[in-house]
């Protein structure tokens, strides 16, 4: 017989394994999406070949795990090709040569490559669950796992070979080492600390803002145990105990930073190791060329007040070439060339559509817009429940007379939670400034935090605050009534709201990267408010090439988005097309990417221009004859 205390467990690993076999068929029913055409090529020449030049933006984390199962298939890779040779970072056209044009089965590839990030987001769903087991017990931890593991955006990006997922994995290992070593510090969880911050830097470089964040989360706690520790301190030892605590403190967060980066060093060397260093500096200085204002040959920035910090941070990109000739520091090196290239696209923004306009520029309300559209309704109804709830605590507490002391004494004894409200502040500030606007798997690193503080403030709200102060015996049977009912009908709105919240799931299974809830009437409306990696990532190729052959297609005109070839797929019946070529002949047929549409006929904005004949303007009449999965349209002229 097994023991109540494990159900709990069980339910959790059903949870996951049903996560696994959605995640599963959909990657087979997927062909690549844009960002792995680049990511599953560079990971595999990191562990075959030593030599990292592809993909530099991206830390290795990912691309590493994907590419172990590659190791043990006879692959052909385009080394003698240009791409590889002389192009500087050459991700793409490397990337179509070694998936598609090099005898190769792209399938098999893309399949076997995604076997890695499948396990990663199983591996993240189950320390998320142990992580929230010793917040909230573990029949309340199976809440956030479920929304987490069964969640649209996870199902889709947790099977494909990109950084997103793995962001989501290094911030709550590196969250939850952090808080147990300001709890319990010691060698151990000081180690434990910094490998785990290290695994975090390895896997996204937005992971970067966990380095001021750590500091403030230094501060607060070591500042309120400073104040509880306060009445007992001699007077004349108050100032030396002040300063004392704050660089033993400040000392432990750059161990850990220390320690974390050494990882980071030992797991970049040997994928670095064969990356000539001639073309490491020159591809260095090509990718920085215009960072920061362009060249500062004589390194004055790095000697003087320029100005602009703006333009001071350019002694950055020049330390960073600096050591791409230094054989010791070329790991390194390589490592901030990612920082870097990500600090200076995010601040140059990417063209993206969004509610009918087109820009490069970006929308301060993106983010939340897509949060609005994108997130299931129950768990959307779930967070307003948690909101309102903890409004009403904030709200009676700021009235109390001891309201400080009480919310310094809550942060203490809440101190996980805390941490992870600080983290989803921090990120979504970050990202809300940013300009790169182009999906909302931008956000997943914040998604099981927020499910977590969810679940924690549902639980109170079930739980309810009860004071028995009784007139009567009727008086008593009525609280009893009150209290059990109540408990009872909040256990069936839960229950409902997960069965809603599982059959929309399901019903969108296995498209889950095109997910949309009922405010914008489903999937099928997605493409009109945003598109890229939010619907449309290039994954429908194998449903396009099932659609040509059922409809004995001789010929079609294909004006595609992602990481495929239709070429490969297509064979002689796949004709190249786009706006510019003008409408197709008579009885020929056409397939479009709804990216490319939306982005052709969106309202520019912004700056952004866009040249007559690349508007599409002899389709915006036009019906669409069908839909290839939510990605694309196909037009019979």
């Amino acid at each position: 017989m097994i023991r109540t205390s494990k159900i709990p467990f069980l339910i959790a690993i059903l949870i996951l394994f049903f996560s696994f076999v959605l995640m599963a068929h959909s990657s087979k029913t997927e062909t690549a999406i844009m960002d792995e055409l680049a990511h599953i090529p560079a990971g595999y020449s990191y562990l075959k070949f030593g030599d990292n030049r592809l993909n530099p933006e991206h830390p290795p984390l990912t691309k590493d795990i994907s590419a172990i199962p590659l190791l043990f298939t006879k692959l052909n890779f385009p080394l003698d090709s240009q791409s590889w040779q002389t192009d500087v970072n050459g991700q793409w056209e490397t990337g179509a040569k070694f998936l598609y044009e090099s005898g190769n089965d792209a399938d098999k590839i893309i399949n076997l490559s995604r076997i890695g990030p499948i396990l990663l987001t199983i591996l993240t769903g189950f320390i998320f669950y142990l992580f929230s087991r010793k917040r909230l017990g573990s029949w309340w931890a199976l809440l956030p796992l479920f929304l987490f593991s069964l969640s649209p955006l996870v199902l889709a990006h947790g099977h494909y070979v990109t950084t997103d997922m793995a962001a989501a994995f290094g911030v709550i290992i590196a969250l939850w080492s952090f808080v147990n070593y300001l709890k319990k510090p010691n060698k151990k969880t000081l180690i434990a600390a910094g490998l785990c911050f290290g695994l975090a830097q390895l896997c996204k470089f937005s992971l970067l803002i966990l380095i001021p964040l750590f500091i403030v989360l230094t501060l607060v706690f070591y500042t309120i145990k400073l104040w509880q520790n306060w009445p007992d301190i001699a007077f004349g030892r108050r100032k030396k105990e002040v300063w004392s605590r704050f660089f033993k403190a400040l000392a432990a967060v750059i161990g850990i930073f220390i320690i974390g980066y050494f990882l980071v060093y030992l797991v970049y060397l040997p994928q670095n190791i064969n990356y000539p260093k001639e073309k490491q500096k020159a591809d260095t200085e090509t990718l920085l060329a215009s960072f920061a204002g362009g060249p500062d040959p004589n390194w004055q920035t790095c000697q003087s007040w320029s100005g602009s910090l703006n333009r001071q941070i350019r002694c950055l990109a020049n330390i960073d070439i600096w050591m791409a000739q230094q054989p010791i520091f070329k790991p390194l090196a390589q490592y901030a060339l990612g920082a870097l290239m990500v600090t200076q696209r995010s601040s140059a923004g990417n063209t993206g559509y969004f509610l009918g306009q087109v820009s490069a520029a970006g929308w301060r309300n993106y983010f939340p817009t897509v949060f609005a559209i994108k997130e299931q309704i129950p768990s959307l109804i779930f967070l307003m429940i948690a909101l309102m709830f903890s409004f009403v605590e904030f709200t009676k507490a700021i009235f109390e007379k001891s309201r400080w002391p009480r919310f310094l004494g809550w942060i203490w004894q809440h101190f996980s939670e805390f941490s992870a409200l600080c983290f989803i502040i921090f990120y979504w500030i970050t990202s809300s400034r940013s300009p790169l606007n182009i999906g909302f798997r931008h956000l997943l690193p914040t998604l099981p935090l927020t499910y977590l503080l969810v679940a924690y403030e549902i639980k109170k709200w079930w739980r309810g605050e009860y004071q028995r102060f009784f007139l009567s015996y009727w008086e008593e049977i009525k609280y009893h009534f009150k209290k059990f009912g109540g408990i009872l009908l909040k256990t069936s709105a839960i229950g409902v709201l997960l069965l809603w919240y599982l059959v929309e799931t399901v019903s969108i299974a296995p498209n889950f990267i095109a997910y949309f809830n009922e405010l914008v009437g489903g999937a099928k409306n997605g493409y009109k408010y945003v598109v890229d990696s939010n619907l449309d990532w290039g994954q429908d190729m194998k449903k396009l090439t099932t659609f040509v052959e059922q409809n004995k297609i001789n010929k079609i005109k294909v004006d595609y988005f992602g990481g495929t070839s239709p070429k490969y797929y297509l064979g002689e019946k796949f004709e190249p097309w786009s706006s510019s070529k003008g409408q197709p002949e008579t009885n020929s047929w056409l397939a479009v990417s709804l990216t490319f549409l939306q982005n052709s006929q969106g309202q520019p904005v912004s700056g952004f221009e866009r040249k007559a004949e690349d508007g599409y303007s002899w389709l915006q009449d036009k019906k669409p004859f069908s839909r290839i999965g939510y990605s694309m349209f196909i037009y019979k002229f």
